[in-house]
């Protein structure tokens, strides 16, 4: 098979080496470009390439034994579950605008931390999927009730794309302790539970002085590169 131009390292620039930094020691990992995913030498994490390009594998033949990995179209599914998410948020371009921004962060936590990206951003789009429910069955209690509305909603949803039973069960474990943190803690939980976060900060803690939102960020968040883009967010300025 002819090597693809993408891939053959005569075409490549100086940009297309570059290291990443582990999630679980911090210590640097070379990556090139085209490696979707390499253990740190130091602790043996998997550390998944953010910079990697697999646009090529939605419909080349080829893509499993160029990559080495199957590849199904994320991008097709994500934009099927928006489109369920605004369907169900109708007018309501408040929530529409929080779950993508959940989203945003969850997949540039997910592409550092790992972990499975539909599970990861299946479970960002419709995290609050329930919250409309909740507040027409309980008023205003409908924070603690939207993890119980939440995930027979998503699964629903989930269910008419041909999701695999335990993509759907996962993404629904999350929907239902994304608030509480009761009975899971999975490398996706922990991503969905920072993004989440990194978009309530402002409105949860308004008046906190820096100190306090280190406090805040140093107890509360799961990752470590939720805490970092904390705190390029909220300490640095």
């Amino acid at each position: 098979m002819v090597r693809c131009p993408g891939q053959d390292q005569r075409f490549w620039k100086p940009q297309d080496i570059f290291e990443v930094d582990c999630a679980n020691c911090g210590k640097p990992v070379e990556f090139f470009k085209d490696e979707p995913q390499l253990k740190c030498r130091q602790c043996g994490h998997a550390v998944i390439n953010p910079k990697i390009d697999l646009g090529c594998a939605e419909w080349c033949q080829y893509a499993e034994q160029c990559l080495g990995v199957r590849f199904s179209s994320l991008t097709i599914v994500r934009q099927k579950l928006i489109d369920e998410m605004k369907e169900v948020f109708s007018q309501d371009e408040k929530r529409i605008e929080h779950a993508l921004a959940v989203l945003d962060y969850a997949e540039r936590i997910q592409a550092v931390e790992g972990g499975d990206p539909l599970v990861v951003r299946a479970a960002a789009i419709l995290h609050d999927i329930g919250i409309q429910k909740a507040q027409q069955k309980h008023g205003s209690s409908a924070g603690k009730y939207q993890e119980i509305e939440g995930p027979p909603i998503a699964a629903d949803i989930l269910k008419q794309h041909d999701i695999p039973h335990e993509t759907v069960e996962h993404v629904c474990r999350i929907i239902a302790d994304h608030h509480s943190a009761k009975d899971i803690d999975t490398t996706e939980f922990r991503i969905l539970w920072d993004a989440d976060r990194l978009v309530n900060i402002p409105a949860d803690f308004p008046e906190a002085n820096k100190e306090k939102l280190a406090e805040i960020i140093d107890k509360t968040f799961k990752t470590r590169k939720g805490q970092r883009i904390a705190a390029e967010l909220f300490l640095k300025n």
